[in-house]
């Protein structure tokens, strides 16, 4: 790398790039049908629940729109800074357009924002176990200094609300709180965290990324709670909840000040205009979602009881689109369960990297009925092979 590049990112620490510097994120289900895309028709004998990409399909007016346009909407710029996008999602979720920063999903946001606040001499505090990307970005690519807290499996990996504002005494440049958390999928009560976050200036900044929180329904977001304090940022990644993970799309909300001064650094279209326009439409289809929703928390009940009768039953009780459980010791290896599971097409993800506490767990994805009986008889396979 020149000087001339290296000066781009002051503060960075950047690791010699023969070891493995990228954030792991799971989809290996690629690896058996190919990142070139040549054989999608092998996407139908594989099962993708190493990732948490919705089951359900997008909003049928999506699809009709899409598909009706798509050349122009392929060919086409998108408007430049999202502004109809924005101001959906000033309506949907009643914040102002001004609280409303885009992004090409929450993976962008944290990328361009957190090296822009963040350097080698800053304090941060995250979960102990959570979301990889956040640990590979403060600790690979910023070098910031890192404290955790840590969730505990004899404790069920249940956030300690006491702890937490004991712990968030000791001063932190950011905290970032995922809720509901992966890979746990626990959610803490909104009303828990804002009495523990109302008028806390002990942190400078906290983030609270809540990529899974549509799952309980939208009135348990704190969106507007952001809006109003002078500290806090919330990260809505609209993948997951709304099976967009293909198009990419996110916003961020904070107080106006906040979002104004992150808009300096946010290019022309962050947004491209199939992830707009599908983002858009996803946010007036309310009723087709939560009616998906619902489902799924049917869906991953049931999961729980199959997986019991495997004789599983260190499932922890998330409230999303996944499950992580333990795997009991009379049984082979996570690694080793992974990957004779990977012959028969499924593709299940080892947690291990996501935390210093995790021991022997797998998360797997809720999918659709029959999807899930499959799974469940793969797995039944594996473990009694």
């Amino acid at each position: 790398m020149s000087s001339l590049d290296k000066s781009l990112y002051s503060g960075f620490v950047l690791n010699d790039l023969n070891n493995d510097f990228a954030c792991f994120h799971g989809g290996a289900f690629f690896e058996g049908i190919g990142v070139e895309f040549d054989n999608l028709k092998a996407k139908d004998n594989i099962i993708s629940a190493d990732v948490l990409d919705a089951w359900f399909s997008p909003a049928p007016k999506i699809d009709e729109i899409i598909n009706k346009d798509l050349e122009w909407i392929i060919r086409t710029s998108p408007p430049t800074h999202a502004e109809g996008l924005i101001k959906t999602i000033s309506e949907i979720r009643k914040v102002s357009q001004d609280s409303v920063l885009p992004g090409s999903g929450s993976s962008d946001l944290i990328f361009r924002i957190f090296p822009y606040w963040l350097n080698s001499s800053s304090k941060v505090l995250i979960l102990d176990p959570t979301y990889g990307e956040y640990t590979h970005i403060l600790k690979n690519v910023i070098g910031c200094k890192i404290e955790t807290f840590r969730l505990f499996r004899e404790e069920g990996y249940k956030v300690n609300i006491s702890k937490l504002a004991r712990k968030l005494k000791n001063k932190f440049d950011l905290f970032v709180w995922v809720n509901p958390n992966s890979p746990t999928g626990l959610y803490v009560d909104k009303e828990d965290i804002k009495r523990l976050l109302a008028d806390n200036q002990s942190c400078k900044r906290i983030w609270i990324d809540e990529t899974y929180i549509e799952y309980l329904g939208k009135d348990k977001s704190l969106e507007r709670f952001a809006e109003k304090s002078s500290n806090i940022y919330v990260c809505k990644s609209m993948s997951k909840v709304y099976a967009l993970s293909g198009v990419r799309a996110a916003y961020l909300c904070a107080s106006p000040f906040n979002i104004k001064e992150l808009r300096v650094i946010t290019p022309p279209w962050p947004i491209s205009l199939p992830a707009q326009i599908s983002a858009l439409y996803a946010l007036k289809q309310e009723s087709y979602y939560f009616n998906r929703y619902n489902e799924t928390n049917e869906l991953r009940k049931q999961l729980v009881l199959n997986l019991e009768g495997l004789g599983i039953n260190e499932i922890v009780p998330g409230v999303a689109n996944f499950l992580m459980f333990h795997v009991p010791r009379e049984f082979k290896s996570v690694s080793l369960i992974i990957k004779e599971c990977r012959k028969h097409g499924l593709y299940l993800r080892d947690i291990s990297t996501m935390g210093s506490c995790i021991d022997n767990a797998i998360r797997m994805a809720v999918k659709d009925s029959n999807t899930n009986k499959l799974m469940i008889q793969i797995l039944q396979k594996v473990l009694n092979s």
